[in-house]
């Protein structure tokens, strides 16, 4: 199975998180049956009504055990004016295009290495899920279903062939602060929504200070983080704001509660809301609470990557399928080809050398847990 012809082909199909999946599932099913693996489909629509779908083969014995390659099949929007997003253009020994590392390009490896690897009697998952990107949503459908227990399980992302055994959580809310509306030349009649909300995000600086309190070395920086990153409100400048909406996130250290940060919110919250002497309430949506996700060092799996790749296992500060892969009972690990710094951007591309170095690998690893 040729590397970039296949990634070529994937990256032709556009599956950015708001449409269907569909397509993409189509053709890795195509690719795998022949390959000798038995397939079925997670169906769902998301909120939109958009149809989605999980792609789950295996080839080998149905029961636990084995190993699975995990890779997501959706990827975030691109700009228009690129105009190579979906071509696949080979260029430099690079191969440029959404996807192509986040993370079409370790789904091109994993079945690559598939259809390389040598017989073997332990189960072989291949696990291509849908909506990672926006909430996992793929990979806890998998985890709630819980038909697919792999001893093992390599979750593909752009980690420039390092193994990483660690990472944080991801969480967050969307808040809507209501006050009174008013003419601003006479305050005392109203309640503004924005300048409550202020002091809310004051609150949310506090409670970062307080976070920071219970560190993990394993991570730079090495304690949660929160993040207001988008904030509207207010109708005109002359008028006091009837409402203000943002969203706030979080990424809690493995070990902590992630609803810790969303109780001290809470508080901070009813706080605010007390000093606007009922003229003012804050509500908050969850949208993701995630845990973090760590697979101790001494693991086989990490052992195995980090004498295959020559690196040492790290941490990183976003999220993954992992923790889902870790609740359905396995010893998970983060690896794949390309740099998570040139994902989400125009200008995506993957070095075809990692690629053919990761498929190397990853067969090597079906050798070494399916034998």
């Amino acid at each position: 199975m040729d590397l970039v012809p296949l990634l070529q082909r994937l990256v032709a199909l556009d599956s950015t998180s708001s449409r269907s999946n569909v397509p993409v599932v189509d053709l890795l099913e195509e690719l795998v049956r022949p390959l000798g693996f038995e397939t079925r489909r997670l169906d769902w629509r998301d909120p939109a009504g958009v149809a989605k779908t999980n792609l789950v083969a295996r080839r080998g014995p149905d029961a636990p055990g084995g190993l699975a390659l995990v890779g997501h099949t959706d990827c975030v929007p691109f700009d228009p004016a690129w105009d190579e997003a979906l071509a696949g253009t080979l260029r430099d020994g690079r191969v440029y295009g959404r996807g192509a590392a986040d993370t079409k390009g370790f789904v091109a490896c994993a079945l690559a290495a598939a259809a390389r690897a040598p017989s073997h009697r332990a189960p072989l998952h291949l696990l291509f899920t849908s909506d990672e990107e926006v909430g996992c949503t793929g990979a806890k459908m998998l985890l709630a279903e819980g038909r697919v227990r792999p001893r093992q399980a390599i979750v593909g992302e752009p980690t420039s062939l390092v193994p990483v055994r660690a990472h944080k959580g991801y969480c967050a809310v969307d808040v809507t602060v209501t006050g009174v509306e008013g003419h601003s030349a006479f305050p005392d009649l109203g309640a503004s929504a924005i300048h409550a909300a202020g002091r809310l995000l004051a609150e949310v600086a506090r409670i970062q200070e307080e976070l920071k309190d219970d560190p993990d070395p394993l991570f730079a920086p090495p304690f949660t983080t929160l993040n207001v990153g988008v904030i509207h409100g207010g109708k005109a400048r002359n008028i006091l704001a009837g409402e203000c909406t943002f969203s706030l996130e979080w990424r809690p250290v493995p070990g902590q509660d992630p609803e810790r940060a969303l109780r001290l919110f809470d508080a901070a919250g009813a706080r605010v809301a007390a000093e606007g002497g009922g003229r003012v309430a804050v509500r908050r949506t969850p949208l993701r609470l995630d845990d973090a996700a760590v697979t101790p060092a001494g693991a086989e799996l990490v052992r195995f990557l980090e004498a295959e790749s020559g690196a040492a296992a790290r941490s990183i500060p976003f999220g993954t399928e992992l923790p889902e892969l870790i609740a359905l009972g396995a010893e998970g690990c983060v690896f794949g080809p390309g740099d998570i710094r040139v994902a989400h951007r125009t200008g995506e591309h993957v070095p075809v050398a990692e690629l053919e170095r990761c498929t190397e690998i990853l067969t090597r690893a079906i050798g070494r847990f399916c034998a």
